[in-house]
Parts: structure tokens; C-alpha cells; sequence
């Protein structure tokens, strides 16, 4: 739905979205630094080995199979934000951002690294949000059909990935909460910045995706008779992007979905369902929320300011940490297509 932009610049914004603090305060102890080990030896000539060597954090190697399983799950991202299920053969669409790709990658997995040394992870909630997932479909080829749509291999490697971003998570969190910021500090920030609070007009929408609109007017009844729309959502939407969130696709601008999506968002009646038809089949919609232009004031800007100057804190504390790792890249070994492993 929204336009297909393959380039380096959307898959660096994936990769540093997984890094990003989030504004809940819990601090950790600080990290500690591993001691940087000789330099490693770049590999001689590009090679398709899964285990090939395409980077060094302190100790730690990083492997080119390491790096397609993270590639692939940016490349998912970006595909399934469109509304399309991802496939092997959207790799190709991403060859050139790969070089570029790794060094994100080495950044978030330096992050990963010093994240681990206090946090943890309880693995019964792992086991209840994978039990939650798997809930959603009727049977396991289903759902490994959804995992593979969305970019995992099963269900043990969205476990993985749940895994790292619950401790990089509480290790940003912890990072960010460190930082305070006055009222006087945020009010004069506003003073100075106020053209960076100017907003366009936004439309909050939730959808379902159907092929066809006998299947979108019976969905449009259900709901109307008090149907649950992210159920509904979850079980008959055809966009695996945001049948997982109930069908939720956020807030957006004017002019970034298709035509008459765009036009039933920000001009149809709000909180009533809506059907209406595009290139991608027919949606079952529901605007909840519309903000209008202009410049929010101090009072709305206020949280997004604190957050603003705590992640920028929060970064440049990262950066000091991470330059304490010593990270080697050796970009020459992403610019092919590593061979199956053996099994």
C-alpha cells in the first residue's frame, strides 16, 4: 500500500528502529567492556560460506550467516509495511543496501553485546508470547507459512529475536531513564525548535484485507452487529503486516496510502466502518483518530521533546561504549548470496 521505496536508506531506517531507547526508565548497572582482542584477519576474497567472517565486536565474530538472517528479517520488514507477504526472491530488490546494511547491523549487534553482560530475559513470558502467536492459526503449516511470510525461518528463530530485543530493550531503557530534563530545559527547547512541531494532517486507521467484497461487506456486518475488530483481523486479513497488531496500521499523512484509501481515511465519517476497494483487494476500515495540521503546542510536545533529548543522551552514551569494542567490518564478504548450510 504504501510505496515501494527499496533502498538503502529505508532498509538503514529498519535496522536502526530495532535499536532505538524506548522512554521507560529502569537503569542497569553499567555495562562492562570486554578487553579487544588482536585484530582479526579480514577475509582474502568475497565467499559464500554462511560461515564466513564479516565482522569482529571485541571477541565476539560475526558471521555471514548471521548477517542474511538479519538482512532478511530488515528486507521482511519492509516488504510486509507495504501489505505484501515477504519471499526469497525480495532479496535481489536489496542487493545494493547490503554493504550498508552491515555496518547497522555490527552497530545493533555491539548493543546486543553490551546489553547482555545485566539484563535477562524471563523465558516464560517468551514462551507465553510465542504460545499467544501460534494461538492466531488454526495449524502449524499455517503458521510456519505466517513466519515465513514475515521473514523467519520458525518459530525457534522468532523466539531468538524476541529474545534480543526484550534485552536490548531493558538496556535502553535503563540508559535513557538515566537522563532528566527541567521544565524551564524543555519549554526553551520548544522556543527554538518550534518549526520541528509543525505537523501535517494524520489519519489513525485499522484494517482488514480481503480479496473480495462480498468477503469485506460480511466482515463490515459482523462489526456493526459489535464484532471484535482485531480478532477479526487477526483471522481474516490478508495483510500480514498488520493482521498480527489486529489490523492496526498507525497513524499516517496525506498522500502515503493509494488513492482511495487515502481519500476514505481523512474524508470518510470517523469511527464507522468503511469499505472501500484498491489495487491490493478490498479493506474493511475504521478511522479512529484524525489530527489536523499545525503546530502542536507545548503541553502535546512536551513528552516528544524529553524523548528526543534522552535518546540523543542515551546515543551518545552508546557511542563512547560501542567505540570501546573495537569493531572490525569486512564489508567485501556481503556482496553475495552465502550457499545453504549443510544439514
Amino acid at each position: 500500500m504504501r510505496q515501494f521505496l527499496l533502498t538503502i536508506a529505508l532498509l538503514g531506517g529498519v535496522a536502526s528502529a530495532q535499536t532505538a531507547p524506548a522512554p521507560t526508565p529502569a537503569t542497569p548497572a553499567p555495562a562492562a567492556t570486554p578487553a579487544a582482542p588482536a585484530p582479526a584477519a579480514a577475509p582474502a576474497t568475497p565467499a559464500a560460506d554462511p560461515n564466513t567472517l564479516v565482522g569482529q565486536i571485541g571477541a565476539e565474530k560475526v558471521t555471514l550467516g548471521e548477517f542474511e538472517r538479519a538482512f532478511r528479517l530488515a528486507a521482511a520488514r519492509v516488504v510486509n509495511s507495504q501489505g505484501v507477504p515477504f519471499e526469497d526472491s525480495f532479496l535481489a530488490e536489496f542487493a545494493s543496501a547490503r554493504p550498508e546494511f552491515l555496518k547497522q547491523f555490527l552497530r545493533d549487534r555491539a548493543i546486543y553485546q553490551l546489553a547482555r553482560v545485566n539484563n535477562t530475559v524471563d523465558t516464560a513470558e517468551l514462551d507465553k508470547q510465542l504460545e499467544t502467536a501460534r494461538a492466531d492459526f488454526e495449524s502449524d503449516e499455517e503458521f510456519q507459512d505466517a513466519l515465513q511470510g514475515t521473514g523467519y525461518a520458525d518459530s525457534a528463530d522468532l523466539r531468538t529475536e524476541l529474545e534480543r530485543q526484550a534485552v536490548v530493550g531493558k538496556f535502553l531503557e535503563g540508559i535513557q531513564g538515566r537522563f532528566k530534563f527541567g521544565d524551564a530545559l524543555v519549554a526553551s527547547y520548544y522556543s527554538l525548535n518550534r518549526p520541528r512541531f509543525t505537523r501535517e494532517a494524520q489519519a489513525c486507521v485499522k484494517h482488514i484485507l480481503v480479496p473480495k467484497q462480498a468477503d469485506a461487506q460480511a466482515i463490515a456486518k459482523q462489526l456493526e452487529g459489535g464484532g471484535d475488530f482485531a480478532k477479526l483481523a487477526a483471522e481474516k486479513s490478508q495483510d500480514p503486516g498488520s493482521a498480527p497488531q489486529g489490523g492496526d496500521l498507525g497513524c499516517f499523512g496525506k498522500g502515503q496510502m493509494v488513492e482511495s484509501f487515502d481519500k476514505a481515511s481523512f474524508t470518510g465519517p470517523l469511527n464507522k466502518v468503511q469499505t472501500v476497494q484498491s489495487q491490493f483487494g478490498w479493506h474493511v476500515l475504521l478511522v479512529g483518530k484524525r489530527t489536523e495540521a499545525g503546530t502542536a503546542p507545548l503541553t502535546e510536545a512536551a513528552p516528544l521533546i524529553r524523548e528526543q533529548l534522552g535518546r540523543e543522551a542515551a546515543q551518545k552514551y552508546l557511542n563512547t561504549q560501542i567505540a570501546k569494542l573495537n569493531t572490525q567490518s569486512f564489508p567485501e564478504a556481503v556482496t553475495v548470496v552465502p550457499a545453504p548450510e549443510k544439514k
